[in-house]
């Protein structure tokens, strides 16, 4: 009875921090981790939505991972691929990685936890099937947003080398696929501004958020515009 109750809290606390989604898609869908989910309504798809005038719906979640071996745990929305609610959206914006790396090799020897998320290659593994997946199945332009270097020493210091490498190989898999974007949060987070980053040295302050949320807006303003394609018509 104890474990039923607290996944009924974990499914009420969630429902309250995650947005519902239109039903059959929408424009904007965030999707990812407490980086994304961090600020209230001051969060990142927050930002993005009072920059751009545009409809956003975030499924973002607090200590997801992109692949979480709990059905349950997967099934309330930490797992990033099972917060995707089907639908048509002009836009998928994307992060995550970090808590698998945490959770499944804490942050030490990551090697096979890197390459099942995203092999040496940068076209095999988890994250490349989905954004390939997303891609095909919602029509939309779809944006991974990679991590920025924390301040001082936070709690995933230790999988800075790892993320890196993740990136990079994603960063890779993006160049060779039209409509599927790599844009880092790190061109516009110094680490060294202690004023971006909670007290936790990890997740952005209210101004980080802003900082991030502002640029991700601009990025998918300036694809619209260089591809073309007004952003009615996506």
């Amino acid at each position: 009875m104890r474990r039923i109750l607290a996944v009924l809290l974990i499914i009420t606390g969630l429902s309250a921090c995650t947005d519902t989604a239109p039903r059959g898609g929408g424009d904007i869908l965030v999707l990812g981790d407490s980086i994304m989910a961090w600020n209230g309504n001051a969060a990142i798809p927050d930002v993005i939505s009072n920059q751009t005038g545009r409809s956003v719906t975030s499924r973002a979640v607090p200590g997801a991972q992109f692949d979480n071996g709990s059905t349950i745990a997967s099934a309330v929305g930490f797992d990033i691929q099972r917060q995707f609610p089907g639908g048509r959206w002009n836009w998928v914006v994307v992060n995550g990685g970090a808590n698998d790396l945490s959770a499944d090799c804490g942050c030490g020897a990551c090697g096979a936890s890197v390459n099942a998320l995203i092999g040496p290659d940068g076209q095999s593994g988890s994250i490349p099937a989905f954004l390939q997946r997303l891609s095909a199945e919602t029509g939309a332009q779809v944006m991974w947003m990679g991590y920025y270097a924390g301040s001082g020493s936070g709690s995933f210091a230790g999988c800075r080398d790892d993320l890196v490498e993740i990136e990079s190989r994603i960063a890779t898999f993006a160049a060779g696929r039209p409509g599927i974007y790599f844009v880092d949060s790190e061109n516009v987070i110094d680490r060294g501004d202690r004023g971006l980053f909670a007290g936790d040295n990890v997740h952005p302050s209210a101004r980080g958020s802003a900082r991030i949320g502002a640029y991700l807006a601009q990025e998918i303003t300036a694809r619209e515009k260089s591809s073309q394609i007004p952003a009615s018509s996506l």
